[in-house]
């Protein structure tokens, strides 16, 4: 599933506009999280979001990083696709952590127990860092974690 490409801006300093039509098309089939594509200027970026209402206005958060990346400003418009996200968690699984849960079946299955928002929170984290090394370190410390019976998502990012 993807939407036609429609043009639209920045709604806040971190949230673009997404046309009514479009958002409740994803939402009624059951697609809350979607992948954006914008285009501005022949530069373009991807990435996962969740389309969020607000006062019957629907928006996806589209953050300063990517702002930057594209050169975009707040009265600018630019390009937007939304695309049904396939994933299985929200987002990109990193290899790093994969690889580590796959090793770890015990620490694995704990982790599939956890919400879908604290997954995504934990993906996030170690998505955060560019060094695979220390994706692979950051990875251990919460799996170790995770097996210790640690369920505060601030306390299984930290090494004991």
């Amino acid at each position: 599933m993807k939407s036609p490409v429609f043009e639209t801006s920045l709604q806040s300093i971190h949230s673009i506009s997404i046309p009514s039509d479009i958002a409740e098309s994803f939402i009624s089939q059951n697609h809350k999280r979607v992948v954006v594509q914008v285009k501005y200027q022949n530069k373009s970026v991807q990435f996962h979001a969740a389309l969020q209402k607000r006062k019957e206005l629907f928006s996806v958060m589209f953050s300063k990083k990517y702002q930057k990346q594209l050169g975009v400003f707040s009265n600018d418009y630019f390009q937007v696709q939304l695309l049904e996200d396939t994933s299985k968690y929200g987002v990109e699984m990193p290899e790093e952590l994969e690889a580590v849960l796959q090793s770890d079946p015990e620490a694995s299955e704990i982790f599939e127990s956890f919400t879908a928002g604290k997954k995504r929170s934990l993906i996030y984290y170690v998505l955060g860092f560019k060094n695979s090394q220390t994706r692979i370190d950051k990875s251990l410390i919460i799996t170790e974690n995770i097996r210790l019976g640690i369920k505060d998502t601030r306390q299984l990012i930290k090494k004991l």
